[in-house]
């Protein structure tokens, strides 16, 4: 299973409120059922304990920054620990976090970051290019290492002086900085492997106690971002989204992170629990193989694109928390193609397509999904109902993550998938679409498109690089592995205290050193 797959599939966390509070009012915040709030005369306040809710299982519970990173809990632990070079922004892909400011070279190959002044790590230490180096190199060594930091050669990785970190790519890179906000957590140089579980970190918290994938974190009252609010949050781990939910509701925990649907329908009536939407959050593609197989005729992969019906996929897996896809990664990018047709249901048309690509209509295909999410499963269930109206059969096979993750993810013919972050759209054909992809999930090689994607990253010229990136998505929309019928809103629930969560979806979840509580 690929390292970076799953840390950027569970890139949310969760919030609670708990313990002594100082009075204070309530903040902003993109919420249903919540209690009064936005009144312009009170102000955030600092205290209290957030109790924080979020998924996992205790058998993969992991401690390394750079590591296999299955759980939520755990990335959620880890995000506030350590901190990234830069983070999803609100108004722009990236923004500054570690890395104050960046400066490419006029050929878009050699990137210069600056480090925070300030910055420090929890034991006190100064944050030095030194320590940064380490970190990207120690994650450019991990299996999924080339996927994570594409384009970019260990020997590529340097320090010009204390405070720059420069970055050699192996061809122009207009984007680059958008690679550093998601793994890039920063440890002390020549940390051992056996010393990780102890590192300190840089980030708004710091480790107070860990025990079997749950956490005690306290503000770090050095952070060099700013002020923190928060006294301290603690994570408990849960197994299950209906458990995560119910704890919630009952009190045990005071925000349930990425419930899905079926907890926020049950919540709705409950005007004590606020329902956080955040649109876009999550792709829920179907991926069929290109490179060899059933799938492999570009005409079998669009009739099934027109087989099926978007609109009551997002209402019934969805419980219409989502939006319909129109079959391109990348749907939160400002630079996103809105423009190109939205594609409908025709099943004259998918049936035709069918008879003239000579597809067997009389054998069933396997459809591989594993429930490691609330709907994933369903959708496999409903889309193989509405293929069957085209003519063709599948079965839907149900996997334990490990297997599906270990054996069908890359490889199987035809199969669900998830990435539980919206980036851009350049971001989603590095990682999994042009030929050289390290996760490229439907073996699709197709040279036009790595042509656009690399002309996008070496133009420099906004109009120029919007223009190519709208070519880039035509290409994808065409002919990709990929049908995307619906983006999940992510959904927290939340107890009424909990105030100005994170608004953005994929990683900007769990980015909470300006969460505060309410009395």
């Amino acid at each position: 299973m690929g390292v970076t797959r799953r840390q950027l599939l569970w890139a949310g966390a969760g919030i609670g409120a708990a313990g002594a509070l100082a009075a204070c009012g309530s903040g902003t915040g993109t919420a249903k059922n919540a209690a009064p709030s936005g009144a312009s005369s009170e102000q955030p306040c600092s205290g209290g304990t957030l109790r924080v809710g979020a998924l996992g299982k205790a058998s993969s519970v992991t401690r390394d920054p750079h590591g296999s990173q299955a759980n939520e809990s755990d990335y959620l632990i880890l995000s506030l620990i350590y901190d990234t070079l830069a983070v999803p922004g609100e108004r722009t892909n990236t923004a500054p976090r570690l890395a104050t400011r960046w400066q490419p070279s006029q050929d878009l190959r050699t990137w210069s970051f600056t480090i925070a002044e300030g910055a420090r790590f929890h034991d006190g230490t100064p944050v030095t290019a030194e320590d940064v180096v380490f970190s990207l190199k120690r994650l450019r060594a991990t299996p999924a290492g080339a996927s994570r930091l594409p384009g970019i050669r260990p020997e590529g990785i340097s320090a010009a002086d204390p405070r720059t970190v420069v970055l050699a790519c192996d061809y122009p890179n207009a984007d680059l900085p958008l690679l550093t906000r998601l793994t890039t957590f920063v440890i002390k140089k020549d940390t051992k492997d056996d010393a990780i579980a102890s590192a300190p970190g840089t980030g708004p918290f710091k480790l107070d106690w860990f025990r079997d994938g749950n956490a005690r974190l306290v503000r770090n009252d050095d952070w060099y971002g700013g002020t923190v609010l928060l006294d301290a949050v603690e994570v408990r781990i849960f197994e299950s989204p209906q458990a995560l939910a119910n704890a919630l509701l009952a009190g045990q925990i005071d925000l349930a992170s990425n419930v899905g649907a079926v907890a926020a329908r049950t919540a709705e009536a409950r005007k004590d629990v606020q329902i956080l939407r955040r649109p876009n959050d999550m792709a829920m593609p179907i991926v069929m193989r290109t490179a060899d197989g059933p799938f492999a005729d570009p005409r079998v992969r669009e009739a099934l694109r027109l087989a099926v019906d978007r609109e009551a996929m997002v209402k019934q897996v969805l419980s219409g928390y989502g939006t319909v896809g129109n079959d391109i990664l990348g749907t939160g990018d400002p630079a996103f193609a809105k423009d190109i047709p939205q594609r409908g249901r025709d099943l004259a048309r998918a049936r035709h397509l069918l008879a003239e690509a000579g597809f067997d209509t009389t054998r069933s295909y396997d459809l591989l999904t594993t429930e490691d999410i609330p709907g994933l499963a369903e959708s496999a269930t409903l889309f193989a109902t509405q293929a069957r109206e085209a003519g063709v059969k599948l079965d839907v096979v149900k996997q334990d993550s490990k297997v599906f993750w270990d054996e069908s993810w890359l490889k199987a013919p035809l199969y669900t998938t998830y990435w539980g972050t919206n980036d851009s759209v350049v971001f989603f054909a590095s990682k999994t679409m042009v030929s050289e992809a390290g996760q490229n999930e439907a073996g699709w090689k197709e040279p036009s498109f790595d042509e656009a994607y690399r002309a996008a990253l070496g133009t420099a010229d906004a109009a120029e690089r919007a223009r190519v990136l709208h070519r880039l998505q035509e290409i994808e929309f065409a002919g990709s592995g990929y049908l995307l019928w619906g983006m999940a809103d992510g959904i927290d629930l939340a107890g009424a205290a909990v105030r100005d969560l994170p608004g953005l979806p994929g990683y900007g979840r769990v980015q909470l050193e300006k969460t505060w509580l309410a009395r």
